[in-house]
């Protein structure tokens, strides 16, 4: 659930604010909103050196390692650390760019042969002029005898050639510019770059040991940043400071007394509708298993909006199992994240990510046995293995379960709408939107999947838009109390069909998972019956490549379709628009 929420105003005397900071900050609960555009040095020098540490932190995490280095952590100054990453990756950065540019020089010069450019020049003093040119070998002959011309070498049909004059004349093609130094100072430079290079990333990776120390002081960094902010957003009026934030309500009795104590002014208030009040999420611990998907999504819901991890959770994991729906991809995933858990749990303080992907392999392990599906459903099916319920090898029935859960699913989003406008009359409003959608169910089996369209179904969708068209903005005029109801109406009800019906992604998704890994199946054994070593070794192969396939990209299709399911359709029936930011209180450090 949402917490609620109290509006914070804290007086004091301007000598005070540092004072006030360092309490604020030690209790760590109250949210800072800035009464002023936080500026000034200290603010961009922090902003900054943070900037600088984050590209030293960037340039060290894409090192790769064979064997991690051992080096002296103790006394170590993380400033001169980082400083000195970002110089040796610049130095290096530098070296690359001038070793291509050079490799290029090499290349366009390597046909001329070795030769010092001097040596043109000491020849113009003692006016003998030579020169480089492209001649193309049919017009070599019509070359005058002025000049004599060495050819060096050829190359598609061009003669690279010296061509040596005693004065300046022109021969009818473009004189190739000289390089700045000979081939043979070239090839000895780019050697001499590229010993630079390797010892400069050597150095580098001997500062890889030091992340730690530079994540440390990069949170103290933060830490100082974020008190500047707050010190540089405060409020002033004559010999008074005063800074704006918001504390859960529960908080509130702990920084008043504190507010005593110390003698400051304070005042404390429900927030108003104007106020831009941040999101704080506190549930029970089943029910917060879904956080780090919210997190990575980051999605946060609006202060005033409905908190439905509890909805999301349900149904995310049921069409997680849906959507994969193999109990062999379950039992891997289960595997996979056993081994993970056990390998890099101890370093991760918050476990629930782990225990969200126990549940959902578990989901997946269980659709999958209920089908029949176990690394593909033919091979099982040949066998004389049937679904543990029958009704779930028809496509049809699977089609309508999904128009159900679709219809479900979207009647709990104006359900809880409704209770939370009760006793208020637009709470009817939703109920109407329920029994459209419950008639559009049936209409959708009737169209899509050819059932019988029961009769009762007309009363439910007349019930449902008329309470829609006079419950969805009751006014004392009954003209915009239609106007309101009909504009609803003409915006929402299409809607409604088609959210109901894009449900049977589940059922289309699944089935061409399942189709997948029994095409790779069929294809396996198709191989396999040659009976030689390599066609057995070759329909191993695709058997792992075909569900490894399928295993990679189911966790993908889900993040679009289970997710699209419930943040948007779902979602967009309970009228939540992820409009929030998360709470964070002004001292107290994030895990």
């Amino acid at each position: 659930m949402i917490v609620a929420m109290k509006k914070v105003i804290v007086v004091t005397q301007a000598k005070d604010s540092l004072d006030v900071l360092n309490k604020l900050q030690a209790q760590g609960v109250l949210h800072i909103e800035h009464v002023q555009p936080p500026k000034g040095n200290d603010v961009i020098l922090l902003t900054e050196e943070i900037a600088l540490l984050d590209q030293a932190l960037s340039i060290l995490s894409s090192i790769p390692l064979e064997k991690k280095p051992v080096v002296d952590n103790e006394n170590v100054d993380a400033k001169l650390v980082y400083r000195h990453v970002i110089d040796l990756h610049k130095r290096k950065d530098q070296l690359v760019e001038y070793l291509t540019a050079l490799t290029l020089k090499i290349k366009q010069y390597q046909d001329w042969g070795d030769f010092d450019p001097q040596d043109f020049a000491n020849l113009a003093q003692k006016n003998i002029f030579a020169g480089l040119y492209q001649i193309p070998l049919k017009q070599l002959k019509e070359i005058t005898d002025a000049v004599v011309i060495n050819q060096l070498s050829v190359k598609g049909g061009i003669a690279n050639c010296l061509v040596v004059a005693k004065k300046k004349i022109e021969i009818g093609f473009k004189e190739i510019s000289l390089p700045a130094m000979s081939l043979g100072k070239m090839l000895q430079r780019k050697e001499e770059d590229l010993k630079a290079i390797k010892a400069l990333e050597k150095q580098l990776i001997q500062q890889v040991p030091y992340q730690k120390e530079l994540i440390k002081f990069r949170d103290s960094l933060q830490k100082k940043l974020e008190f500047q902010e707050t010190f540089a957003g405060m409020g002033q009026s004559e010999q008074l400071v005063f800074l704006k934030g918001y504390l859960p309500i529960n908080e509130e009795m702990a920084l008043v007394a504190l507010a005593k104590q110390k003698g400051w002014g304070i005042f404390t208030s429900v927030p108003s509708q104007e106020d831009e009040v941040p999101t704080l999420v506190r549930n029970p611990r089943w029910i917060a298993l879904i956080k780090p998907l919210l997190k990575l999504l980051e999605l946060v819901p609006g202060y005033r909006e409905l908190d439905i991890s509890p909805l999301f959770i349900i149904f995310f994991s049921l069409f997680f199992g849906m959507l994969i729906g193999d109990a062999g991809y379950g039992l891997v995933y289960l595997m996979l994240n056993f081994w993970l858990h056990k390998k890099f749990g101890y370093k991760i303080k918050d476990q629930s990510v782990f225990f969200l992907f126990y549940i959902l392999s578990f989901c997946a392990i269980i659709w999958g046995l209920l089908t029949a599906t176990f690394f593909g459903q033919a091979w099982l099916l040949n066998l004389g293995i049937k679904p543990l319920i029958p009704a779930l090898g028809n496509a049809s029935f699977i089609q309508a379960f999904c128009f159900f859960i679709g219809a479900l699913h979207l009647s709990f989003a104006h359900g809880w709408r409704a209770i939370l406008k009760a006793p208020a009359l637009i709470a009817l409003a939703d109920l109407g939107w329920i029994c459209v959608i419950w008639a559009v169910f049936f209409l959708a089996k009737n169209l899509i999947l050819g059932d019988l369209y029961p009769g009762f179904s007309n009363g439910l969708i007349i019930s449902g838009l008329i309470l829609v068209l006079f419950f969805t903005s009751p006014q004392k005029n009954i003209l915009k109390t239609i106007g309101a109801g009909l504009g609803t109406i003409a915006l929402s009800l299409v809607n409604n069909f088609t959210d109901v019906v894009s449900y049977i992604r589940l059922f289309a998704v699944g089935l061409a998972g399942v189709a997948i890994a029994d095409a790779f199946n069929a294809m396996a054994a198709g191989v396999f019956k040659k009976g030689d070593f390599l066609t057995i070794v070759a329909a191993a192969l695709i058997v792992i490549m075909g569900h490894a396939l399928n295993i990679i990209l189911g966790p993908m299709s889900v993040l679009v379709h289970g997710v699209r399911l419930n943040v948007l359709e779902f979602c967009g029936h309970a009228n939540v628009t992820w409009s929030g930011f998360a709470y964070k209180p002004f001292g107290r450090k994030e895990n």
